[in-house]
């Protein structure tokens, strides 16, 4: 339907430019107008789906009331022969996830800088016209290299954009439509929103450019999920030293969990950046944070006047050996060097320990004890373990648990009850544990350990963070004749005294103590 040289709505269609989840993108001619469009098709797969058509609708009204440099502009929308269509600004160059696969060589310090700033600028835009993207990450951040300047920047798929004051979450509809590599914790938690959620999506994006990979790259969803709700941010350094230390603050700072602890704007955080690399970032207008015509200098001094130049784009090869990409800050110094001189003349790069020193580590917060209004009346529970339960008892928790439900009557028990002892039973990944249950008493008693009913082979009295407490585990033989390995856990803290858990394995409990409990975050 869309081959080169046919016509679709009026417009000729010169060639497919890609595809996703919500359609085709079309390269095509204007029909009055020398220009080319970018037309987005709804796919057929969702010709009757009425969330999606609505969906699809509302990416056009909201980047309709966006006139900015950095935005993709919507000239018009319609539908044709049963499909839905929308036509954009048609964007001569590349997304960012295809230039951070590039490496070094195709995005350097300054490049990356550059296209972080511009990036920001954009969805400031967007919320200061009261509107949330929700879904920032690299795929939908295009790069069109200029011949004479620097590179044009623009943020584009606002089909998941809505009002800032729209009453609507990410799970409001019973599906994450966020990307989860990006999604910020509230999203995840379907908690009302503002424009810190794509703050957070923007230092996450940060991150990749800095090291060629998302935050939290993770085996499965559950635990990309498990690992936004209650892991720290993670250390550019840490995947390569070569980073400049300052960058580990930044990173903290933006993906912070509590809202409130990250950069209030995402233009901050692109200020931030350049400090951390130790460049003058660009001019720009007033803004609450770092107030008017600022930008921040070597060593986070405030420098005033206008900028003076920028650093000339750089030609996009892919490596044909296939070899990974080289480290985005190897031969940092003489890059910072290069840089300098292009953007000041005449400046002189002095380095000295105060004005190269890392950043101070942010405080780390965590995750508040929340629990989705799935577990029911089991909520007390899940809220005694928000770092061991999954939010949702459809999700995934810690070592990888799942399939939590409760267990007294039959397998499957509703969650809208409980008996006077709650028992939510999960299941491991047998790496080393294989089952989980938590028992808690309705009332908020303590929970005392009574005699065990199988053999101890080992006891000790443990003291954690969170308090201290008891265990025990030891090794029996299944009725079916398998060797099975326990450990049950009480607690001292008031906060979970009311619980204990059992976790079993097919191997010993010596083993399932040392593999498993010993990291618990109880």
């Amino acid at each position: 339907m869309f081959e080169a040289g046919t016509t679709f709505a009026g417009y000729r269609i010169e060639r497919k430019l890609g595809s996703g989840g919500m359609g085709t993108v079309l390269l095509a001619r204007h029909p009055r107008l020398p220009r080319m469009d970018a037309l987005k098709v709804l796919a057929d797969s969702h010709r009757g789906d009425e969330e999606f058509r609505a969906r699809f609708l509302r990416e056009a009204e909201v980047a309709a009331r966006l006139q900015h440099t950095n935005l993709v502009a919507v000239h018009d929308r319609g539908e044709y022969d049963g499909h839905l269509w929308i036509a954009m600004q048609f964007v001569d160059g590349v997304d960012l996830a295809a230039l951070i696969k590039g490496g070094a060589d195709v995005l350097p310090p300054p490049r990356m800088l550059h296209v972080l700033t511009e990036a920001a600028r954009g969805l400031d835009e967007i919320h200061r016209a009261g509107l949330l993207h929700r879904d920032v990450k690299p795929a939908n951040i295009l790069v069109a290299p200029s011949a004479d300047g620097p590179d044009r920047v623009l943020v584009t798929d606002f089909g998941i954009a809505r009002p800032a004051d729209d009453s609507a979450t990410i799970g409001a509809d019973g599906g994450i439509t966020a990307t989860l590599g990006y999604a910020a914790p509230e999203q995840l938690r379907a908690e009302p929103l503002d424009h810190r959620v794509d703050v957070y999506a923007l230092g996450c994006t940060l991150f990749e450019m800095l090291t060629g990979s998302v935050p939290f790259a993770r085996g499965n969803a559950g635990a990309v999920i498990y690992a936004h709700l209650h892991e720290p941010p993670p250390r550019p350094t840490d995947r390569n030293a070569l980073i400049p230390a300052g960058f580990d603050a930044v990173i903290a700072k933006a993906m912070a969990k509590d809202p409130n602890q990250r950069y209030q704007s995402c233009r901050a955080l692109a200020d931030a950046a350049w400090a951390a690399a130790g460049l003058p970032g660009p001019a720009h207008d007033a803004d609450p944070e770092t107030g008017p015509d600022h930008r921040i200098g070597t060593g986070g001094r405030l420098l005033t006047g206008p900028s003076t130049g920028t650093a000339r784009p750089v030609t996009i090869a892919a490596d044909p050996s296939g070899a990974p990409p080289p480290s985005r800050y190897h031969l940092l110094g003489a890059t910072v060097l290069a840089v300098v001189l292009v953007v000041a003349g005449t400046l002189t790069l002095i380095l000295n320990s105060e004005e190269t020193a890392a950043a101070p580590n942010l405080p780390r917060t965590t995750a508040p004890p929340v629990a989705s209004p799935q577990w029911g009346a089991y909520t007390y529970v899940a809220e005694a373990f928000p770092d061991l339960l999954p939010f949702s008892p459809d999700l995934i928790g810690f070592g990888e648990l799942t399939l939590c439900r409760p267990k007294f009557e039959t397998r499957n028990a509703p969650f809208d009850k409980s008996p006077k002892v709650s028992n939510i039973a999960c299941s491991g990944d047998n790496d080393p544990m294989l089952a989980f249950d938590v028992y808690c008493n309705l009332d908020r008693s303590a929970m005392t350990p009574e005699p065990a009913l199988d053999v101890v082979e080992g006891e000790e009295k443990w003291t954690r963070p969170t308090g201290t407490g008891f265990a025990r585990w030891g090794t029996y033989t299944t009725v079916r004749n398998v060797t099975a390995g326990y450990i049950e856990v009480f607690f001292d803290n008031p906060a979970r005294a009311f619980c204990y858990l059992r976790a079993t394995s097919q191997t010993s409990g010596a083993e399932l103590h040392d593999r498993w409990w010993i990291d618990v975050p109880a």
